[in-house]
C-alpha cells in the first residue's frame, strides 16, 4: 500500500489545479483502488517515508535555485532534479517551491531598438525566414547589439548566437555601437571556430549590420549575410530572446558603477552560466554546451563510409 502511495505524492497534483502533466488525488486514489483519506493521513504522519522525502526533496530544490541565482521556475529545477536522478513529477517541484516561497525573477519591459536602418536599399537577403532551428553547430548564427546601464554610462554588447546549441559563441563590448563593435563580435566567433565555411550570418536590417564595412568582413570570414525585414522583431527573435534573458536574470538586477564591472559581469554569464550551465526549453531543458557535446558524440560514433 505504501508503494501506492509514495507514487501519488511524486506525480500528484493538487486536487483544485488543473495540471495538463499530472492527474488529481482523487482521481489517482480511485484508479490505484485506495482511499482518499488514506492518502492524506499516510502523508501526514510525522515518521511517514514522504515527509523524509520531501525534506531531502525540498533541500535539493533549494539549492538548484539558488544555484541558478534565482533564475530558476519549476520546469527547470525539475530538469536538474531529473539529471541527478532524482524521481518527481513537475507538479511536485512546482507545489514545494510555492511553500518555501522560491519564485523565479520576472521579466521586465523590453527596449527600444539600437540599429536603426538608415534609410537605404539594400540588396540583402532574408536567408533565415524565422527559422532559427540549424542541423549542426557553425551553421547558422543570429547577432544583434544592446546596451547596458552603467554609472558611467552605456555599455553596448553585440552577440553572435549559435542556432543549432544557443551558445553565444561571439561577443564584444564597447562605449559605443558603432560597426567595428559587431565586426569584433563576428570575428571572435569566427577566430574560435565556431562558424563553418559559408555559414549564414542573421541580423536586423540596421545600418551597422547592412554597412559595406560589415559585409566586406563576412565575405573574408566566407559567411553568408541574412536581415530581416525593417522594424519586425520576430525575425530576429532568438538574438531577442537572449537579450531578453540576460537583462531579466542579471542587468536589472545588478547596478554597475563602471563599464568594466559590466564587462566582467556579463562575460562571467555568458561563458560560465548561459552557454555551460543555463538549461533551454528550446533544447529539451538541456545546455547548449550538452547538446554540443551530444552532436560531436553522434558524429564521433556514426560509420565512416568507404
Amino acid at each position: 500500500m505504501s508503494d501506492k502511495f509514495e507514487f501519488i505524492d511524486a506525480q500528484h497534483a493538487p486536487d483544485n489545479t488543473d495540471s495538463p502533466t499530472s492527474l488529481p488525488v482523487t482521481r489517482m486514489c480511485r484508479l490505484l483502488g485506495i482511499s482518499r483519506s488514506g492518502f492524506y493521513e499516510w502523508r501526514t504522519r510525522p515518521t511517514s517515508a514522504t515527509l523524509v522525502r520531501r525534506s531531502g526533496l525540498s533541500r535539493l530544490i533549494t539549492s538548484f535555485f539558488e544555484a541558478s541565482d534565482g533564475t530558476y521556475g519549476y520546469r527547470r529545477i525539475h530538469a536538474d532534479l531529473a539529471a541527478q536522478g532524482v524521481r518527481c513529477g513537475p507538479e511536485l517541484v512546482r507545489q514545494v517551491m510555492r511553500e518555501l516561497g522560491l519564485r523565479a525573477c520576472q521579466p521586465r519591459p523590453w527596449r527600444f531598438s539600437l540599429t536603426a536602418d538608415d534609410g537605404q536599399v539594400h540588396d540583402i537577403p532574408d536567408l533565415v525566414r524565422r527559422d532559427f532551428t540549424a542541423e549542426a553547430p557553425g551553421r547558422k548564427a543570429v547577432g544583434d547589439i544592446t546596451y547596458i546601464p552603467t554609472d558611467e554610462g552605456w555599455l553596448y554588447l553585440a552577440t553572435v548566437i549559435d542556432c543549432h546549441t544557443r551558445a553565444v559563441t561571439g561577443w564584444a563590448m564597447d562605449d559605443n555601437y558603432k560597426t567595428p563593435l559587431i565586426d569584433t563580435a563576428i570575428r571572435h566567433a569566427a577566430g574560435k571556430g565556431l562558424l563553418a565555411d559559408n555559414a549564414i550570418f542573421h541580423s536586423d536590417r540596421g545600418s551597422n549590420y547592412t554597412s559595406a564595412t560589415f559585409a566586406a568582413t563576412l565575405t573574408s570570414l566566407r559567411i553568408r549575410q541574412s536581415v530581416g525585414r525593417t522594424g519586425i522583431c520576430y525575425d530576429n527573435a532568438l538574438a531577442e530572446s537572449f537579450f531578453a534573458t540576460l537583462k531579466n536574470e542579471l542587468v536589472h538586477r545588478t547596478r554597475y558603477p563602471t563599464r568594466e564591472h559590466a564587462r566582467q559581469d556579463i562575460a562571467r554569464y555568458i561563458e560560465l552560466r548561459y552557454n555551460s550551465r543555463r538549461r533551454h526549453s528550446a533544447l529539451g531543458y538541456r545546455t547548449p554546451r550538452e547538446v554540443h557535446h551530444a552532436y560531436h558524440a553522434r558524429q564521433s560514433a556514426a560509420p565512416v563510409a568507404v
